[in-house]
């Protein structure tokens, strides 16, 4: 790699974002980081936006929050790692405020998209690789574990919130790369390694 690169993984909740922010960000030697909760003041806000607990917080205060954290990771994290010559791999980025507050929640993209490009100081992902998995897969691996805010959200929710991700991936394939996640572990990430290879990332 000839210049730092900001990459985003972005996906369904169980998708297996985390594993595969984790393989490629050692591979690049790239800093490993994830929205929400990247920082000490992201995982205070990240805190409330999962916790079943929280009955009454309205989409705009959550989408607030959200923008929030992003605006604090991008100033602590993001900004010092690039500027600094190191490339950033992340859990999620501000696409997820959009597909989860504006599909999902069915707040307007548009006014959400000026909102976070404003928090982030107009520092979006240069790549963004989105694993596209089947609902029903979906459904199996939150089934094994205790869900939290977001997860127990509700099946007409998490599929607004998945065809989100599949509108913004689709109109914009220079940004963004769709790769299949019905595969192992070792199989999902030589198809992502392939696709940035190609692209010129790796």
């Amino acid at each position: 790699m000839t210049s730092p690169h900001y990459i985003a993984f972005e996906g369904a909740e169980a998708c297996g974002k985390s594993t595969q922010a984790a393989l490629l960000a050692t591979r690049m030697d790239a800093v490993l980081t994830r929205e929400t909760g990247g920082t000490a003041v992201g995982a205070r806000l990240r805190a409330i936006l999962h916790d079943n607990s929280v009955m009454n917080l309205t989409p705009r205060a959550e989408a607030l929050m959200t923008a929030a954290d992003r605006a604090q990771h991008l100033a602590e994290v993001v900004g010092p790692a690039l500027d600094g010559g190191r490339s950033v791999v992340s859990d999620r980025s501000l696409y997820s405020t959009l597909a989860y507050q504006g599909y999902g929640r069915e707040l307007d993209v548009e006014e959400l998209t000026i909102i976070n490009d404003w928090a982030i100081n107009a520092c979006w992902p240069e790549t963004v690789i989105f694993l596209d998995t089947p609902d029903e897969l979906i459904a199996e691996r939150l089934q094994e574990r205790e869900l939290d805010r977001f997860e127990a959200a509700g099946e007409a929710f998490h599929q607004r919130v998945i065809e989100g991700f599949r509108t913004m991936a689709s109109g914009n394939t220079e940004r963004w790369i769709t790769v299949d996640s019905r595969g192992s572990i070792d199989e999902v990430e030589a198809s992502i390694v392939a696709a940035l290879t190609e692209r010129g990332v790796l």
